[in-house]
Parts: structure tokens; C-alpha cells; sequence
């Protein structure tokens, strides 16, 4: 038995970032996430070695061992509407371009999971071979569900999705974007509304959430799925690197470059994934304003309007 454990400690990363977005049931939820890793740790007969800080802006994670001294990692996290079928995707892909799930306690937002490099993340690699690796991924990670499964939908994320850029579009550094944000709304409503594909979708891939392993090259972290077209999943890998893209010498001919070389290497109507990027461009720009993460917020903005 794992026994007795070190007091752990919330991240004050983890603090800052899930009460910008989640107000009081986040402050709900932080009170008791000591006592729910706690009991994980007992239930599943682990050690804990250190908790992970910064960690997730939305769990926390924590590097644990098990009875037989195999290493693993536990994330504790709040549960969403985005990251409640996290432990249904990762089941589906069963270690197949993802990491691997041990247990799960979906009710709880817990899972045990394989422990991957966490410090050596796919952005650590140039770009162009960072894009070559992810699109490898992806191919992977998009198999087509049937009628039938426990996902949401592309079609019904869209108008929670638009609710929320809706609310917070009257921020006032919002202002002079007002038309690029009318634009992203009616962009995506139309995309919405004539969707045909039913692939299982990441939901947040990006480098980030790309991670070195031992038994593959990279693996897949920190799902959001749902089910839908391929274009909107690859729309926020368009965006991935705002920084180094908007740094490039002639910004608007390198989005179309990127745009042309993405959704050629994996057969996706580059029509539709500039539209799908400038919706989740504008939706990143606004969540980041309402967290006070102004930088964020300009560089997503500024790559909306090259889009």
C-alpha cells in the first residue's frame, strides 16, 4: 500500500488560471482537490513523488509510482463540458497516438496515466519539423466514430462556443475588433451548418500538448474531443506559434503557406480550415482578455485579422 503521502500543494498557476475562467466553482473545486488526489493516491495504491508546478491551468498533475515502482502521472482536473470524455477519447485511441490510460474516475475528473517526457514537448523542435510530426499524429488520432458514441459534436460546440465569444466580446480592448469578431461569428455558423465528417477529434492539438514517450516517438496530451470535421481540429495547430508566425517576413504569405501545407499533407478543403482558424483564433484572443493574458490576447487577434 502507498501509505501515508506528502501534503500537496496547488500550483499558484493552477490557481490563477482556473479562477479567471471558472469563478466560483473553480474556488469550490480547489478547496477539495487536495482531498480528492489524496484519496486516488490511497485507491490506487500509489506514491506520490512531486507535484508538477506550473502543472495544467486546468489540473493538477502530478508524478506518482505504482506498487510495482512503474512510473505514472496523475491529473486531477476540474470537469468541464470540454474535458468531461477525456478518459472516453483516450480509451477509444487505447495508447494509439495518445497517452496511455491506467484507471479513471471520470466523475471525479481523475486519471492515471503513462508517464511521458513531460519536459521535452513537440515545440521544443523546429517548427517545420514540429509541423511534420504533428500531422504524423494526427493521422493516427482521427478515426471515423459511428452513429453512436458519447461525444459532443462540432455542431453543437459551435453555438456554446459563439454564446461565450458573444459575452465576452464587449470587453473593451475588444473594441476595434468588433468587425473581425462579426466576422469569425457568421464564418463559423455557416461552417457549422454544413459539416459532413464524423472523425473523433483531438479538440486542443497543438505542440504543446504533444509530449516525447518512450514506446513512440511523440504522443498526444490533455484531449477536449469531440466528433466532427477534421478542419476544425486542425485549425488550432494553424494557429500553434502565433509568435514565430506573425514574426515572419511578409505575415500574410506565410498564413497561407501554412494554411496550404496543412491542409494539403492531410487532405483537409483549406477553404474551411481558414474559416475554422479565424473562429478559434477570435474565441482564443477573448478567453485570454477576460484572463488578463493581454499578449495572448493581441497575438491571436493579430493572426485572426492575417487570416
Amino acid at each position: 500500500m502507498s501509505g501515508a503521502h506528502p501534503t500537496l500543494t496547488i500550483p499558484t498557476w493552477l490557481t490563477e488560471t482556473v479562477t479567471a475562467t471558472h469563478g466560483e466553482a473553480a474556488h469550490e473545486w480547489l478547496a477539495t482537490l487536495p482531498t480528492i488526489a489524496a484519496a486516488h493516491l490511497d485507491a490506487w495504491d500509489l506514491t506520490l513523488e512531486r507535484v508538477l508546478d506550473p502543472g495544467g491551468s486546468l489540473s493538477l498533475i502530478a508524478y506518482v509510482h505504482r506498487d510495482d515502482l512503474s512510473p505514472a502521472v496523475l491529473k486531477a482536473g476540474l470537469v468541464t463540458p470540454e474535458t468531461a470524455h477525456e478518459h472516453a477519447a483516450l480509451t477509444h485511441w487505447a495508447g494509439r497516438g495518445a497517452v496511455l490510460l491506467l484507471a479513471a474516475d471520470p466523475a471525479q475528473g481523475v486519471l492515471l496515466l503513462e508517464r511521458l517526457h513531460g519536459e521535452i514537448p513537440l515545440r521544443s523542435l523546429a517548427e517545420s519539423k514540429a509541423m511534420l510530426e504533428a500531422t504524423s499524429l494526427l493521422h493516427r488520432l482521427w478515426v471515423e466514430l459511428p452513429g453512436e458514441h458519447p461525444f459532443p459534436t462540432v455542431a453543437q460546440q459551435v453555438p456554446a462556443t459563439a454564446a461565450r465569444v458573444e459575452e465576452h466580446r464587449s470587453h473593451p480592448a475588444a473594441t476595434a475588433a468588433q468587425p473581425l469578431i462579426t466576422e469569425a461569428l457568421d464564418t463559423a455558423r455557416g461552417l457549422g451548418e454544413s459539416t459532413g465528417e464524423s472523425f473523433l477529434l483531438h479538440g486542443d492539438f497543438h505542440h504543446g500538448n504533444v509530449l516525447a514517450a518512450d514506446r513512440a516517438p511523440w504522443l498526444a496530451i490533455d484531449p477536449r474531443p469531440l466528433v466532427g470535421e477534421r478542419a476544425y481540429d486542425l485549425a488550432r495547430l494553424v494557429l500553434d506559434r502565433a509568435d514565430t508566425l506573425l514574426g515572419s517576413p511578409g505575415v500574410p504569405a506565410a498564413v497561407r503557406r501554412r494554411l496550404h501545407q496543412l491542409s494539403d499533407a492531410l487532405g483537409v478543403d483549406q477553404d474551411r480550415l481558414r474559416g475554422w482558424a479565424l473562429f478559434r483564433a477570435v474565441d482564443l484572443a477573448l478567453r485570454a482578455l477576460t484572463a488578463n493574458r493581454t499578449e495572448d490576447a493581441e497575438l491571436h487577434l493579430e493572426l485572426a485579422n492575417s487570416l
